[in-house]
């Protein structure tokens, strides 16, 4: 597949048309603080080359190529950014002073939770991940990249501890399986969400039907990713 674009700078003009602007202004992001454009698009960048450094040897990801990554990967992590800070703004308030803390699941290559973490970085991300050689690689870009508030933890899903975080996200994990969907319910605080990157709607739909009555109230949230339009993608929001 290859990125659509008429521009020099795909990752520029894609965070520009996520919202992300010079001032690194919060209005568009439900108040949540962000990272200014200015400093957003260097450290993508030096992920991007951290991605292309390390992915043969980790296999991480499907593609070496600047604008694929920066579309496929970090723009569509992204897509999500005004859903995630909205679903953090208002667990925050509903909260009080309990310390939201938000959760990717399956971290891999550090997607979505790094792009998330670099944009919101008052929010303290936890990036799980059981493979110990890519827990390594992310662990090096959150140095390399500066990111303070992100951890990373070498676990399973299945082993992480109950009623932990506020927030669980995941792209390209797993199914929403009966037993999956379990475990990641089970790890979420009282009135935690989920948030799932999905393709295709009916997919999804179908997805969720096999869960029978173990299925949750869940809405489908439509994404854009800038310059990715032969591809569906959907963010699932599941409440606790």
């Amino acid at each position: 597949m290859e990125t659509q674009s008429n521009t020099n700078n795909v990752l520029h003009e894609g965070l520009v048309a996520l919202g992300f602007s010079g001032s690194g202004s919060a209005d568009a992001f439900s108040g949540i603080p962000v990272r200014p454009l200015s400093e957003l698009e260097p450290l993508f960048e030096r992920y991007i080359a951290l991605l292309q450094e390390y992915n043969a040897k980790f296999d991480l990801i499907n593609t070496d190529e600047h604008d694929d990554i920066a579309v496929r990967h970090i723009l569509d992590s992204l897509a999500a950014a005004k859903d995630v800070a909205s679903i953090t703004a208002s667990g925050k308030k509903a909260a009080g002073a309990e310390t939201f803390l938000a959760a990717d699941i399956g971290s891999g290559a550090g997607l979505p939770g790094i792009p998330l973490a670099a944009a919101f970085f008052e929010q303290p991300f936890v990036l799980v991940e059981r493979m110990s050689k890519r827990c390594a690689f992310l662990e090096t870009c959150a140095r390399e990249l500066g990111l303070q508030n992100v951890t990373v933890e070498e676990n399973q899903a299945e082993r992480l501890e109950q009623n932990r975080f506020n927030l669980v996200v995941f792209r390209a994990f797993r199914p929403l399986e009966k037993k999956m969907m379990h475990v990641l319910r089970r790890i979420l605080k009282p009135a935690g969400v989920l948030a799932a990157y999905k393709a295709r709607q009916d997919k999804i739909a179908e997805e969720m039907q096999a869960l029978g009555k173990n299925m949750p109230n869940y809405t489908v949230r439509p994404l854009t990713v800038p310059f990715l339009s032969d591809h569906e993608r959907n963010l699932v929001v599941i409440e606790k």
